[in-house]
Order: C-alpha cells, then structure tokens, then sequence
C-alpha cells in the first residue's frame, strides 16, 4: 500500500467520523439535550469510542506491519486481562495465567508476524489448549477445573487468537492486492462497527421479536436482518477496498456483520453469567477493550479465513 492511498484511507476515514461526530452533537441538541434520549447518547458515546480506535490503527500503520501487530498484541494482553478478571482461579492456576499472558500471547504475534500461518492457525487451538491444563494438573487443586481451564481456554480463544488475525490479514498474498492488507482491515472493522451501532437503531425503531429475550430486549431480530442488510450494502459500497468483486463484497459484508453481532451476543451472555455490565473501564459508558471490540474478535478469523480459502493465490 502506497503513501498516497494510505493517506486517502486515513483522510476519509477521520472526515466519516467527523462528520459522524457533528451529526450526533446536532441529534443530542435537538433529541437529548438533558441526555434523555438513550438511543442519541448512544451512538455519541460510541463515536467517541471510534475516534480512539481509529486514532491507534492510524499510529499502528505507520509502524507498517510490525506496528499493527505490536497494537494488537498490547489489544489481546489488555482484552485477556479483562476477561480472566471475572473468571474462577485457585493457586494452582498461575503457573498458566503466567504462561497465557507472557508465553501463549506473545509466541501466538510473534508467528502472526512471522507469517508462519501453519503454525499460528493451530497454536491456541490445539497446542495450548492440550497443554495449559497440564501446568493446572500438576499443582492440584482439581476443584472446578473443569470450568478453571475452559474459561481460560475461552480467554486465549477470543482475545488472544481470534484477535491476532487482524493483523494477520496482512499477510495475505492475494494477487494484484500486495501490500494492500491495511484495506482489509480498514473493510472488516468498518462494517462491523458501523453494524453494530445500526443494529441498535434498527432494534429501538423497529424491534419486535428479541433474539435472546432472557439477556436483552433491545436486540431484535428485525434489528438483525436490518444490520446485515446494511452490511451486505457497505461490504458493495467498500468493495473498492478489497480484492473482491462487488457482490462478493457484499457478500462479505452480510457474513462478518453477522458474526460479530452473534459474537457480541455471546459476550453479553458472559458478562450477564458474570454479574457485569462490562468488561472494563477503559471508555466512560462504553466499557472496556472487549465491549468496544467483541464483533471485531469473533468476525476477524472468519474474514480472514475465508479470503485466506478463495483469494489467496500462494
């Protein structure tokens, strides 16, 4: 990826939100100026958010490769933190929290940026998931170590793997797209968040059938059909950012928006077993890594696995 494009991806992506912004701040003048309008406040709040997250992607980019995996890296350590917060431990387990922070995570970026996909497609989901038990085994303590080890496992899977291939979109070799890797993750985290707040609108003005009625009522079903709508659309109106032809694209669009809303769905069903709201502090009402980035977690290695399939050419 050239300067010139990177700098037309970076100036189009901060007008969007510009221009997002000061559509919020003129919906909560005039629909929630006392911060009634729980639908207005809402999408502000996220907007904020955004303005974060794209702010690290652009720093990361310039450090080329090795900087956007080093961010995710820092995401997955921060993301799997907040997750192993609320989870059952004992003594015995510390020896693999130590090896899930300070081995499994860095070894799991190390082979993402080595492009070594042989071995970081399998190193969680089998090598580590066979293993880190053992260091539990070992010490004793066989008290809930069933639920011990797979929330551990769970942790690995969603904050540490599932997130490392962001990053390893990069390394995709797909030709007449080298060296254009940061398009796809510019393609995969704008339509899920997009997405993910248009469900919402969808949800508060036309919801009627909850998804999950026992965890939220403002998830709908009508609210998921209208966000996958709206992500085959922006996958289509995108497809200039992909190898893709434009009904793949859209194609595309409608999977990985999918994925992300039942990704967040999962997430929820978690901090409400938790006895949570959300999974850290780190936006004020938005919760932390986790909650701003629970579609892009559970939609990234299906993106990623599927062009892997029907693009990659080497």
């Amino acid at each position: 990826m050239n300067g010139a494009e990177f700098s037309w991806l970076l100036n189009g992506v901060f007008l969007l939100l510009t221009l997002a912004w000061a559509g919020a701040a003129l919906l909560r003048a005039w629909l929630s100026p006392e911060g009634q309008n729980v639908l207005v406040e809402n999408l502000a709040a996220r907007i904020g958010a955004w303005w974060a997250i794209a702010t690290l992607l652009a720093l990361a980019m310039l450090g080329g490769r090795g900087g956007v995996v080093v961010l995710f890296a820092v995401i997955s350590f921060a993301a799997l933190r907040e997750f192993l917060t609320l989870t059952q431990k004992s003594r015995a387990d510390h020896w693999a929290l130590i090896a899930a922070f300070f081995v499994i995570l860095p070894v799991q970026y190390l082979l993402v940026y080595m492009d070594w996909y042989r071995i970081y497609s399998v190193f969680i989901p089998v090598y580590a998931f066979l293993y880190l038990p053992v260091l539990s085994v070992i010490r004793g303590a066989p008290e809930r170590f069933l639920a011990r080890v797979g929330e551990n496992q769970w942790g690995l899977m969603i904050c540490v793997y599932a997130a490392s291939h962001v990053p390893a979109l990069l390394s995709l070799h797909i030709e007449g797209f080298e060296s254009k890797g940061l398009l796809l993750i510019a393609f995969l985290v704008i339509i899920v968040q997009l997405t993910d707040t248009l469900q919402y609108a969808w949800s508060q003005f036309w919801g009627r059938h909850p998804v999950a009625p026992a965890l939220s009522a403002s998830k709908t079903w009508e609210g998921f059909v209208g966000a996958v709508a709206s992500g085959a659309a922006l996958g289509a109106g995108l497809w200039w950012l992909t190898p893709f032809a434009p009904a793949a694209a859209a194609l595309m669009g409608a999977v990985i928006t999918a994925t992300g809303l039942f990704g967040a769905l999962v997430m929820s069903a978690i901090k409400r077993d938790k006895g949570v709201r959300d999974w850290g502090q780190l936006v004020a009402g938005q919760g932390g890594f986790i909650d701003r980035l629970d579609g892009v977690l559970f939609a990234a290695p299906v993106f990623f696995h599927l062009v892997h399939i029907f693009w990659v050419t080497a």
